[in-house]
Formats: structure tokens, C-alpha cells, sequence
């Protein structure tokens, strides 16, 4: 009877999940990246329990709210989820020189993590003053999953929306390491808006400045040192292919990020450099509890078909695939779609 009222009450089933998910925290494990829930019980009875009372209330994770972009990973409920105990590397990066935008947290600290993994020296890029402890953190994951014969990881601070700091980490990546192999970009920043008159040309600007000017400096300054089998691969975003009305500066970018990774990729297929994307879906990152309130990120991915949000974990494998020459040597000009279920065209 009493779980029967559980389910038929949603603001009730809703306080029941949060109380009875910190009571449990210090005796669940997390689970592996293949679940939809946050916790293993010590009986499956418990598990039902809370599947259930969070079906019913819709909610996916507690409410949680950060006032500073791009948001930190270290401080959210629950940590999302960066690696898998399932995920089996094969040596697919074996000797390659990886530099990645962003990536001391969320989609990118799970690719940084394959990429090492798979063999790869990987460098990255993070917000200084904001993003340390993460960016630390990072380095950690990485040095425990480094091969034997790849370099120490680093972790670089820059401010990505200007040339001259692009270059600068280009050129420090490349006085350690020799050369890039593999240049994902992947920071980004978001703020929503009501209406496009809210917008005003300095916020435009930045928005603008990390999401897609960064990505043209960054591959400018990089090409430099990248040969013949190298790969370059863009975040972009659900939102360019379906829109969305409260992120219009945001879904803008990832629009220009589509049709800068398709003209790349034709400008340098004479130079055997292959150049795709990734457009994922909605993931449990820093930047939405950095941009949406606490009733939104309690909803955050039940909208899509799959009914629940991502983790970086199940997104990190379309780039490891895109920037393996052994599984993608056909493909360039292309984007992958981890976005659990909703159908894209173009």
C-alpha cells in the first residue's frame, strides 16, 4: 500500500528519492556505465525500490545548481561518469600524440581516459582558477591509465577564444611531445536566454569565441605539426540539428562547428588528414548544472526516447572510433550521434 502511494504521488515520490538516496550513498557502489540508475543496493529489492520512485517522479538527478561556467565537476551529484569497467582498449592509439580542448571534466575527461587507454599521450586544456581540481583530477586518471611507452600527460591552462593562446598551446604540446596526431575540440560554454534580446554583443561574442573561434585557432595552429593519418574531431551538439529555443547563442555555434567540420574535412582530404564530429545528445556534464536551474536539471534527459541522460563514458567510444585509423579510415566530413534515440537528418 505504501508504495503504491509512493508511485501515485510525484512530489512525495520525489522527497522520498532524495532522502532515500543520501541515507544509501555511503553503502552503494556506482554502477556500471550500461545502467540508467545511480547506485547498486546490497539486494535487488532496494534497486527496484528506487528505479521505481524515480520513474514516478521523473526526476534524474537531485536538484543541484552552479553559478560559474564551464561548471565543476568534483562539487555534482552524482560525479558523472567518466569511465567503465566494461570498456576493453585495444592498443587502437598506440604511439599517437592527442591534444584535446575542455577535457578536464565531463565528455572530454572520458575521452582523454580512452585515449589513454588506447595507447595515446594526451594533452588537454582547462579553465585556470575554475577547473584546477578537476583539471588535477584528470591527470591523476591519466597518469594511473598511461601505456608504457607513452609520455606523461599535461594539463595546460588557456583562455581558448584568442589566437595568440591557441598557439601557445600548440606550441607547448608540440615542444614536448614532437607532434599531434589526433586535435579534438571540445570546450565550450552556455548560457540560456529567454529571447534573442538578451543577447547582447559582448555575451554573443564570448559564446562565440570559446565555441567556434577557438576551434579555428586551435586547428590553424595545429595543422603545423599534424601529418598524413591524423585526425581532427569537433564537439558539436544535438542542438544543431533540432534547435533549441532557450540556448539560441549556444546552438548557433554548434551549427557553425557542423559546417566547419564539413568544409575542413574537404579542404584537407588532399592532405590525408580525415576530419569528423560527434553531436551528443543530452550528457550529465558540469555545464547543466551551470546552466539550467534546479527543477531543470531534475528533469534533465527524459525527454529523449531513451528516457534518461548520458554519461561522458557512452559518448567517449564515438571518439576513439573517429580518431582510430584502423576503424574509420573511410570516413570524414561525418557526425556521430550518442544522443539515446532522438533520430537526426543531415
Amino acid at each position: 500500500m505504501f508504495f503504491r502511494f509512493l508511485v501515485s504521488s510525484r512530489v512525495l515520490a520525489t522527497t522520498s528519492l532524495i532522502s532515500y538516496q543520501s541515507s544509501l550513498k555511503s553503502q552503494f557502489s556506482p554502477v556500471s556505465c550500461s545502467s540508467s540508475t545511480y547506485y547498486h543496493s546490497f539486494t535487488r529489492k532496494s534497486t527496484v525500490f528506487v528505479r521505481s520512485i524515480m520513474a514516478s517522479s521523473g526526476q534524474q538527478f537531485p536538484p543541484q545548481k552552479q553559478d560559474v561556467q564551464p561548471g565543476k565537476q568534483h562539487v555534482m551529484d552524482p560525479t558523472p561518469k567518466a569511465t567503465c569497467h566494461e570498456y576493453k582498449p585495444s592498443n587502437k592509439l598506440q604511439g599517437k600524440i592527442a591534444l584535446l580542448t575542455g577535457a578536464d571534466s565531463g565528455i572530454g575527461r572520458a575521452v582523454s581516459h580512452c585515449f589513454a587507454l588506447e595507447g595515446a599521450t594526451v594533452a588537454f586544456t582547462y579553465v585556470k582558477g575554475i577547473e584546477d581540481k578537476d583539471a588535477t583530477d584528470t591527470l591523476g586518471m591519466l597518469m594511473k591509465a598511461k601505456a608504457p611507452d607513452a609520455k606523461d600527460p599535461m594539463a595546460l591552462p588557456a583562455d581558448l577564444g584568442y589566437d595568440e593562446n591557441c598557439k601557445r598551446v600548440v606550441d607547448e604540446v608540440v615542444n614536448n611531445y614532437g607532434r599531434i596526431d589526433i586535435l579534438v575540440n571540445n570546450a565550450a560554454e552556455q548560457y540560456k536566454a529567454a529571447s534573442v534580446e538578451e543577447i547582447d554583443e559582448e555575451r554573443l561574442e564570448r559564446v562565440f569565441r570559446t565555441n567556434i573561434f577557438a576551434y579555428f585557432f586551435m586547428t590553424r595552429h595545429a595543422l603545423k605539426h599534424m601529418k598524413e593519418g591524423s585526425a581532427i574531431i569537433n564537439s558539436t551538439s544535438i542542438n544543431a540539428y533540432k534547435g533549441n529555443a532557450k540556448l539560441l547563442d549556444y546552438t548557433s555555434t554548434k551549427g557553425a562547428i557542423v559546417a566547419f567540420t564539413r568544409g575542413l574535412a574537404l579542404q584537407l582530404i588532399s592532405k590525408g588528414i580525415r576530419v569528423n564530429g560527434v553531436a551528443p545528445g543530452p550528457i550529465w556534464t558540469p555545464l547543466i548544472p551551470a546552466s539550467f536551474s534546479e527543477e531543470e536539471v531534475q528533469k534533465f534527459g527524459s525527454e529523449v526516447p531513451m528516457h534518461r541522460p548520458g554519461q561522458p563514458i557512452e559518448v567517449a567510444p564515438s571518439y576513439v572510433f573517429l580518431a582510430c585509423n584502423e576503424c574509420s579510415s573511410y570516413i570524414t566530413g561525418q557526425v556521430l550521434h550518442p544522443n539515446g534515440g532522438t533520430i537526426v537528418n543531415a
